[in-house]
């Protein structure tokens, strides 16, 4: 079966065919890094690792770059509109680059927690500024862009007469005419649908670069394209964000990238749906944020307890990417039980002997653990639906705890099909959802210490001290920490 993704651009599912055979070009917006990210901005971080793990699983060399906008992404379009990075450098009495080094290195901090594989390259869009300026000269030459005041603007209505503006985003020119906000600096543009390529720098504007039409700063959507240009080309495979990127941005760097390129940027585009506080977006100007530092300490009104990255993670990927998912505690307390239960079923897994053989086993069984394992791939080709792997993997979990309860005979299953199974959970829990142990967030000293109680306790029972046996359990216990024996005299221990 093929891999087949939903493209955004066309409205429906498309098999995906790479522009090279076994190479994939895949460009993804990052953070705007005059802030703390927060848990909106995990979901579209976390649903993009999972496709670059995937397309790499599938045998592609995937080159992924994901930017740090460092520079402009002002509110469209006043004159006097601050540059975010500039206003907050500002408030938080820092020199703009410092501010960016704080918030860059607590993303990167917060991605790794997130278990997400580095991008291959993340470019700055304040290392990129020469690029930009080439490209918005580009755009002048071609026709499409002029300068007022020492702004430079794109001509929406010029490039619409010519060319399918608004296929991306479903509007049309009269649509933005209606939604355009009035805003001081209106009057400068030809039309209030165009939008700033370089903004001109008031005098007490901190960040500020030279270019041919004075001081000033780069718009937010030229970044993007002249950095997916410089590393992936004119026309490369994958172009991702979230769905609230569509308009304005995506559309915009359609439009400027067309005119430089003469080409579409991207082949594909993959927009996440939003996460959701009570139906609301989850964003800043709604001020319901959850940023990551609260969510992983509980430190938040809306939230019962702390919760772990890997807990947060396996919440984003229980949904399909493209659907809404709506935040709530008690939602994240359900992933915390349920991501341990699958858990616990993959260690017994890997505990488990590999002793059957094909003439002893349960055909029936044997045949329907290799049909839960192969639907697995088909959901993954099938638009990366994780949230059906997990649902199988789930289906999977009560064969696996019968097989170590031994309602389910060792032999009942071929050493075949349980090296199957085995393999399966290793690849989709660890390799392809970017899943760990959910105690290893705990440190490896807390493992030390668990198995040297776990010895001592043992050597207690053996010696039918029963007194120090119990003691050990009963004070873990109140801890937070659960002992269980299993018939073999084995025991093995979980954090509630």
């Amino acid at each position: 079966m093929p891999l087949k993704i939903y493209n955004s651009y066309t409205r429906q599912k498309e098999e995906f065919v790479s522009i090279t055979p076994g190479h994939v070009g895949m460009y993804v917006c990052g953070p705007t890094v005059s802030g703390e990210s927060h848990l909106g901005h995990a979901r579209p971080y976390i649903t993009f690792d999972v496709v670059y793990r995937y397309l790499t699983y599938k045998g592609n060399k995937v080159r992924y770059v994901r930017n740090i906008t460092d520079a402009g992404h002002f509110e469209e379009e006043g004159r006097e509109a601050e540059d975010k990075v500039g206003k907050k450098a500002i408030l938080e009495k820092l020199e703009p680059m410092e501010l960016v080094q704080k918030y860059t290195n607590l993303f990167h901090w917060a991605m790794k927690e997130f278990n997400c594989i580095e991008p291959s390259i993340e470019p700055t869009a304040t290392g990129h500024i020469v690029e930009q300026l080439n490209m918005i000269e580009e755009i002048i030459k071609a026709g499409y862009a002029y300068e007022v005041n020492g702004s430079v603007y794109f001509d929406v209505k010029k490039y619409a007469a010519t060319h399918d503006y608004g296929k991306l985003s479903g509007r049309v020119i009269e649509d933005l005419l209606e939604t355009t906000r009035e805003l001081d600096g209106q009057e400068e543009k030809r039309d209030r649908a165009d939008f700033a390529l370089w903004k001109n720098a008031a005098p007490e504007h901190i960040m500020r670069w030279k270019s041919p039409w004075g001081d000033g700063f780069p718009g937010w959507h030229i970044e993007c394209s002249a950095m997916a240009t410089k590393y992936l080309g004119a026309e490369f495979d994958i172009h991702g964000g979230g769905m609230d990127l569509q308009f304005p941005h995506h559309e915009s760097e359609i439009a400027q990238s067309t005119i430089c390129n003469h080409h579409t940027p991207a082949k594909y585009w993959m927009h996440n749906n939003m996460i959701t506080i009570n139906g609301k977006k989850m964003g800043k100007s709604y001020n319901n944020v959850i940023k990551l530092t609260e969510l992983f300490s509980g430190n938040h009104p809306l939230l019962t307890q702390a919760f772990s990255p890997m807990t947060v993670r396996f919440f984003i990927l229980q949904s399909h990417y493209r659907s809404t998912l709506d935040f709530s505690s008690t939602a994240l307390e359900g992933s915390e039980k349920a991501f341990k239960r699958l858990w616990e079923a993959y260690e017994v897994l890997n505990k488990l002997p590999i002793t059957g053989n094909a003439e002893a086993a349960d055909k029936e069984l044997d045949a329907k653990i290799i049909v839960s394992v192969n639907e697995l791939q088909e959901f993954m080709d099938d638009d990366m639906n994780t949230a059906k792997v997990i649902a199988n993997l789930f289906d999977l979990a009560p064969v696996i705890n019968s097989l170590k309860d031994g309602h389910i005979a060792a032999d009942a299953i071929s050493a075949s099909t349980l090296t199957l199974l085995k393999n399966s959970f290793a690849t989709y829990l660890e390799d392809i959802l970017g899943l760990h142990n959910p105690a290893s967030d705990n440190n490896e000293k807390l493992d030390g210490i668990m198995q040297l109680l776990v010895d001592i306790r043992k050597e207690a029972k053996a010696k039918k001290d029963y007194a120090t046996s119990d003691k050990i359990r009963i004070q873990l216990g109140s801890l937070g920490i659960d002992l269980k024996d299993d018939k073999s005299g084995e025991t093995s221990w979980t954090i509630k």
